[in-house]
């Protein structure tokens, strides 16, 4: 079954390009393009979309406050952002407004691969801009024993693997178990940490 994808994007020649790049893939059905976020949540509600391609710097409702508001009702669609930005502001509010990906604008070809990815349950991420959020990641405080002791060990060891970088897919084949038992796991982790997403969980989790 194709993946439904919703684009957020105000630049043209960007968003044209991207929607030709999906229309010649059969993994993907192009719900819409839009040049601005200013109805996102209408817009979301219409076309219950599996994966948002959100800009981050577009004119109205900027992609962070549109992403907020996407979290506002719906904690589960995958939500990868666009952007120029590399500096760590936009990175870590991003995250922590419960982006799963970030991708610069640059290596707009690694979009399919990106919506792939975040649908076996990663979260995508250009190479330097993972770089980053590994430095703002805190280390490990006195605060992460009760951290852990909010997860099962079962928990504990999936959210490892995921820190790790492994899918769904993967974490179920190391443990062998199915796919939607560790999505089952994944929704339980997020709920008991309060957050949104993978990125989200793996700061919570290192965090304390």
């Amino acid at each position: 079954m194709a993946i439904n994808v919703l684009i957020f994007e105000d630049n043209q020649n960007l968003r044209f390009s991207i929607e030709t790049m999906l229309a010649w893939n059969a993994d993907f059905n192009l719900l819409k393009a839009m040049p601005d976020a200013n109805t996102v949540e209408e817009t979301l509600v219409s076309y219950q979309p599996d994966v948002i391609l959100m800009d981050i710097d577009m004119p109205g409702t900027n992609g962070i406050n549109a992403l907020k508001k996407i979290r506002a009702t719906n904690r589960y669609v995958h939500v990868i952002m666009l952007t120029v930005f590399e500096d760590e502001t936009n990175i870590f509010e991003a995250i922590c407004a419960g982006a799963n990906g970030y991708i610069l604008k640059k290596n707009f070809d690694q979009i399919p691969t990106a919506i792939m990815d975040v649908m076996a349950g990663g979260a995508p991420m250009t190479s330097s801009i993972a770089k980053k959020v590994l430095s703002f990641i805190p280390k490990k405080n006195e605060n992460h024993k009760q951290t852990l002791e909010l997860l099962t060990a079962r928990e504990t060891e999936i959210l490892e693997y995921v820190i790790k970088g492994f899918s769904y897919k993967m974490i179920a084949n190391e443990l062998n178990i199915s796919v939607e038992t560790i999505r089952s796991h994944i929704k339980k982790i997020y709920k008991k940490l309060h957050v949104n997403s993978a990125t989200e969980a793996i700061y919570k989790y290192n965090q304390g």
